[in-house]
């Protein structure tokens, strides 16, 4: 059960209704049938299913607490303890791009959730994974989707392909399916490479009313014309590729919501083409803006370069991608 965008953060539901006819509004009757079917399903709360939670997103909205952590805690457990699980693996984020800056205090929201799950009778894991830079090369809606289509068939980004299988390796030793690490890292791996977490994902799609052909189309997701790249204005090395100046400049072309009530743009979005690291040339291309005619481009042109910093020695080696966990 998920939420949608607020802030320059996304909204999982925000992605998955940009697939055509994807519905997230199940009853509790359909959710259970689509389980029963299919064995996984994604909804948002509804009046019946964590009603609350749509009234504290608003509430923070306006009163500035978006990134309050009890409200935090409260919006996410309120879901997750409603579904009914009796296991639950957490993905806190960590960095410029996440409601948690630094280490110590994605730390204590991953301690507060893990033991609001365990006083609810949720065995729990939190596993912290690092957001200063974008994960994936895809930030918006559509674009999401079809990257994490391109995963689910085994070919996705490293560090995106990293976090999900340490997330879902944790979650297959959690829910006892397998005893240790080593086999349950054989079971994920598996899934991916044959092709069964795709065809999952579409019978998801098919039995919560949308289109199950973008699992191999991702054509059919809503896609607009305009493109602009942002370049490099010198030689050097990409030395900071900030996540949140990303997601703004992605929000700024109408891929996400400044206000609970704005509406949301499916198509446009940024993708980025070069990681933190890289040696670039005076000219390469840097980031690529999805707009819709020009909408929002000029801010998110200015906010691309807050985004990418370009100094002329290499950064030194960056940090990990899974920063802790807590158990």
């Amino acid at each position: 059960m998920s939420g949608r965008g607020l802030g320059h953060t996304g909204g999982t539901l925000d992605k998955l209704q940009s697939i055509p006819g994807f519905r997230i509004d199940l009853t509790i009757d359909e959710f259970k049938a689509v389980l029963r079917a299919v064995g996984t399903s994604i909804v948002g709360q509804t009046g019946r299913l964590a009603p609350a939670d749509k009234k504290l997103y608003a509430l923070r909205d306006v009163t500035g607490t978006v990134e309050s952590l009890p409200l935090i805690c409260a919006s996410i457990m309120s879901k997750k303890l409603a579904e009914g699980s009796n296991a639950l693996v957490l993905d806190v984020k960590c960095g410029d791009g996440a409601m948690m800056p630094d280490l110590p205090a994605a730390r204590e929201l991953a301690r507060s959730m893990v033991a609001i799950a365990l006083a609810g009778g949720v065995r729990a894991e939190a596993v912290i994974t690092e957001m200063d830079v974008p994960l994936g090369r895809a930030v918006g809606n559509a674009i999401e989707v079809a990257e994490s289509i391109q995963t689910l068939a085994g070919n996705g980004p490293g560090d995106l392909c990293d976090v999900v299988i340490h997330l879902a390796v944790r979650m297959v030793v959690l829910s006892g399916v397998e005893t240790n690490a080593d086999a349950a890292e054989r079971r994920v791996r598996d899934a991916l490479t044959s092709g069964r977490a795709l065809q999952t994902f579409a019978r998801m799609v098919e039995h919560q009313g949308g289109d199950p052909r973008v699992a191999e189309d991702v054509r059919l997701l809503p896609g607009v014309s305009g493109r602009r790249l942002f370049t490099a204005a010198r030689g050097g090395y990409v030395t900071a590729c900030r996540a949140r100046a990303v997601g703004r400049a992605a929000n700024a072309l109408g891929a996400g919501r400044a206000r609970v009530e704005d509406a949301v743009d499916h198509a446009v979005g940024v993708a980025v083409l070069v990681r933190s690291g890289e040696a670039v040339t005076a000219g390469q291309p840097l980031l690529e803006l999805h707009h819709r005619d020009g909408r929002g481009l000029d801010e998110a042109l200015a906010l691309c370069g807050d985004a990418i910093l370009i100094g002329d020695q290499p950064p030194l080696v960056a940090r990990g991608i899974i920063l802790d966990e807590v158990r």
